[in-house]
């Protein structure tokens, strides 16, 4: 038997042993809470600092609001901004120098423009940005870069129409793709249509509306955005419509050049006074969302159902707002891997019975809280939004265009850089130089991320070029999947995070991957010209005609090679390309 000694030393053994247990389980809770709290939940938090970095523009006042671009107009590396005002000011032109802004001005008068829209797109694929601008007083304006931001204005010889519309939002994308942006603007008016003018690859343009099969009659649009809703690979477009008895509308890109109105077949035909088309992956599975503000009932949260129709869910996610919304943007603040919201609106001073705007964070869950604390004092009458990141810090900021203002809005992200991100800039070389209607895929340890690429979208704004995505504390992504309008897909794995990564079009193919059976990727159809980009050397090709006439023929010994069919009639052609041990056919069809 033990004494008294020896029994309390057991009993005193026994309890540190207890004691050292517990110390374990937790320090290990602490970590887990420490690793989990600091890498994902960081508390959200914007401070004003437009008057800080060198920001000042009061833009007076405009009908309905003026535009705002967040977008790096001469391609340095750093997302300036650039502000539309009322009639009587100019447009403001900040450039972004090492995170700071200082007023541009460029040699282009805009005094007399009641703008809305402000467009930086490379029109042309020559590598620097070219300015559009839509008015309602002034028509439209077309400004070509002739390089280092020197402009010429191009508006008469561009073909586009010079009558004074009422003019708001406008959208590019590549809907024939044929490798150039082509533009929808929006006509608030009752009988007035909205236009879509394609671009015809030399610095004109052509309306489109009647052999794309567009409504005749006018909607009163606002804005409308460029997405592939249906994942067949071109892209649709998505048009919100002021007043209740104007549904809002969705064309379906038919592949060939014209389109078909689907809203209602779709349930996206919705009249509610509609503002803003903003699209983003809400859920993360690879179908774009849209949400839609409205005056002053419930905003709409279009969730994708992945089988071509929609279901407005802001209610279980907790975004209707119920105020009088303008723009909105979907914005990963804090680089936890989700996307956040928010939303301009005009509310009521600082009566928060009425919201001003709206910061929703997202839970992860299918729900969002109302964090207006994160950006505060946030009571201007507030119309266009857009992302950028003012110093490069991976965490993105909002710009914000307010009417009858001392000042726009610049939240500057002060979110504490605890989780980790990474910014992908596209450039086409097939596709659209910009790269816009490109999906972007991101994957970390199974969990994915997707990014849509637009040029103007939300309510006459523009976000950065570059697309921002959240990698909370990893550190690596296991993948970069870029699929570009053209169908070539890049794939770049184990990228470190804290980047911005550049990818250009097809800089990932393989040759080893297709010495057997080369791989081809090319516009169809096409209006001009056929684009050939192949993973190996093409050596020669020959264009026939349906009876097997050869028409065409020449020597490449290039993987990419334009072909001119400017001159050969409307129809389907056959295209044999010549490899150094293989022969391809495909058929095009000639518009």
């Amino acid at each position: 038997m033990l004494n008294s000694n020896e029994s309390y030393i057991l009993v005193k053994l026994f309890y540190l042993l207890v004691l050292k247990y517990v110390l374990q389980v937790m320090r290990r809770v602490w970590i887990w809470t420490f690793i989990t709290f600091n890498f994902t939940s960081a508390q959200i938090s914007f401070t004003e600092s437009s008057q800080q970095l060198g920001v000042s523009a009061s833009c007076g006042y405009t009908f309905l609001g003026n535009g705002i671009s967040f977008y790096d107009y001469d391609n340095d590396g750093w997302d300036d901004i650039s502000i539309a005002s009322a009639n009587g000011d100019p447009i403001y032109f900040f450039k972004n120098i090492n995170g700071n802004f200082v007023n541009q001005n460029l040699n282009i008068i805009t005094n007399d423009l009641s703008a809305k829209q402000i467009n930086w797109v490379d029109i042309d694929n020559d590598g620097d940005n070219d300015l559009f601008i839509t008015s309602v007083n002034s028509g439209v304006k077309l400004y070509e870069n002739l390089g280092n931001m020197i402009m010429q204005d191009i508006s008469e010889s561009s073909g586009m129409l010079s009558d004074q519309f009422p003019y708001y939002g406008a959208s590019w994308g590549d809907y024939n793709n044929d490798g150039y942006l082509d533009v929808f603007i929006s006509i608030r008016d009752n009988v007035i249509p909205n236009i879509l003018y394609k671009n015809n690859g030399d610095k004109t343009f052509t309306l489109a509306n009647y052999e794309a099969g567009l409504l005749s009659t006018g909607y009163m649009s606002f804005c409308s955005a460029f997405l592939d809703y249906d994942n067949d690979g071109d892209q649709d477009i998505y048009v919100s419509n002021d007043k209740y008895t104007n549904r809002n509308l969705m064309y379906k890109n038919n592949g060939d050049g014209t389109f078909t109105e689907v809203a209602q077949e779709t349930g996206t035909d919705i009249s509610i006074d509609a503002m803003t088309v903003t699209v983003g992956d809400v859920n993360k599975d690879g179908w774009l969302d849209m949400y839609i503000t409205n005056d002053p009932n419930n905003s709409v949260l279009f969730i994708n159902n992945g089988d071509g129709t929609f279901t407005d869910m802001a209610q279980s996610y907790n975004v209707t707002f119920n105020s009088t919304g303008w723009s909105a943007v979907f914005v990963d603040a804090d680089n936890d891997m989700d996307l956040d919201l928010y939303v301009s609106g005009e509310g009521n001073g600082s009566n928060t019975s009425l919201l001003s705007s709206a910061f929703y964070v997202n839970n992860n869950d299918g729900t969002f809280n109302l964090n207006n604390a994160a950006v505060p004092n946030d009571f201007a009458y507030s119309y266009s939004n857009a992302i950028g990141d003012t110093d490069n810090d991976g965490y993105p900021e909002i710009a914000v265009n307010n009417i009858s203002h001392s000042n726009i809005f610049l939240w500057k992200n002060n979110t504490p850089n605890i989780n980790n991100w990474l910014k992908v800039k596209l450039e086409g070389t097939v596709s659209n130089r910009q790269g816009i209607g490109s999906f972007i895929e991101i994957s970390i340890d199974g969990e994915k991320q997707y990014g849509y690429t637009h040029c103007g979208e939300g309510y006459l704004s523009q976000n950065s070029q570059t697309e921002f995505f959240g990698t909370a504390h990893h550190t690596i992504v296991d993948y970069v999947k870029v699929t570009w309008l053209s169908g070539i897909e890049d794939i770049l794995y184990s990228v470190p995070v804290n980047q911005t990564l550049n990818i250009v079009e097809g800089s990932t193919l393989s040759l080893s991957e297709y010495e057997q059976e080369p791989k081809i990727y090319y516009n169809n159809p096409i209006v001009e010209s056929l684009r050939l980009n192949s993973s190996l050397s093409i050596e020669s090709y020959g264009i026939f005609d349906g009876t097997g006439k050869e028409i065409l023929t020449g020597i490449s010994n290039q993987k990419n090679i334009v072909i001119d069919m400017s001159s050969l009639n409307s129809g389907i052609y056959f295209c044999e390309i010549n490899f150094f041990n293989h022969i391809r056919t495909i058929k095009v069809i000639k518009k």
